[in-house]
């Protein structure tokens, strides 16, 4: 790269005795009054601050959550559905932004509808798993932290997702504000032979754990059963009644 002369500088105007970056700003580089306006949007934008939380059976996968969406300090929902059903035997819980979330679900149940028709075949949850990740390492859907759950031909499947497209699988798994709280209930109950209703309860019990100490989680629990037949979503406004 060529060494600019004083004669180039000249050509582009004073810098105002700043030439520490004559090549900035680089790509990925913010002012200051940029990253303020960056902060004010995702402020002014509504989160599901969130608990979610998904668990592996040999019968299928449970994925619950809480119900709660926030507007900075404000609760600006109490009935938000944050698990859906994705494909014929998989859903998603979303924490993190609402608009993002919506729009990541849409774009996946398109591509899996897409690729039954193209192929006459349901997308494996490992090829689904990595479509998620690719959708959120193209930063088009920041921020969200999702958890996939579903069942396919190798059996039963959880996959913790973070917000840059990161894909683990998972025995179990948690995401968003209240992720400490319920990820303690679930090491003390989780056990590699539970029923389906009794992975039901213990999810139940985490997302209670995290209401009782999160403040953007709470107002009742949606839980998703997935089987080899399908996926149910059910909404409780008390928790208790799972317990």
């Amino acid at each position: 790269m060529r060494t600019p002369t004083s004669g180039f500088a000249d050509e582009l105007g004073q810098l105002d005795g700043d030439n520490s970056n004559v090549f900035g700003p680089e790509l990925g580089e913010f002012s200051g009054e940029g990253n303020q306006h960056a902060g004010d949007a995702d402020d002014a934008g509504m989160k599901t601050g969130t608990t979610t939380v998904g668990l592996k059976t040999d019968e299928g996968v449970v994925l619950a959550t809480d119900m709660r969406a926030s507007l900075g300090n404000m609760v600006s929902s109490k009935d938000v559905q944050k698990v859906e059903e994705i494909h014929p035997t998989g859903a998603l819980t979303i924490a993190g932004s609402v608009s993002a979330a919506q729009n990541l679900i849409s774009s996946l149940q398109a591509e899996v509808r897409l690729y039954e028709a193209r192929r006459g075949e349901d997308m494996s949850m490992q090829a689904l798993s990595t479509l998620t990740g690719n959708f959120l390492r193209s930063g088009a859907f920041l921020i969200v932290s999702p958890i996939l759950g579903g069942v396919d031909d190798e059996g039963s499947h959880i996959y913790s997702i973070d917000a840059l497209g990161g894909t683990t699988e998972e025995e179990y798994t948690v995401t968003g504000s209240g992720s400490q709280f319920a990820l303690g209930v679930l090491e003390q109950h989780y056990e590699d032979d539970l029923s389906l209703d009794e992975a039901e309860t213990v999810a139940a019990r985490a997302i209670k754990s995290a209401v009782e100490r999160d403040l953007a989680s709470g107002n009742g629990i949606n839980v998703a059963v997935v089987t080899e037949d399908g996926v149910d979503v059910s909404k409780y406004k008390d928790i208790d009644q799972l317990l």
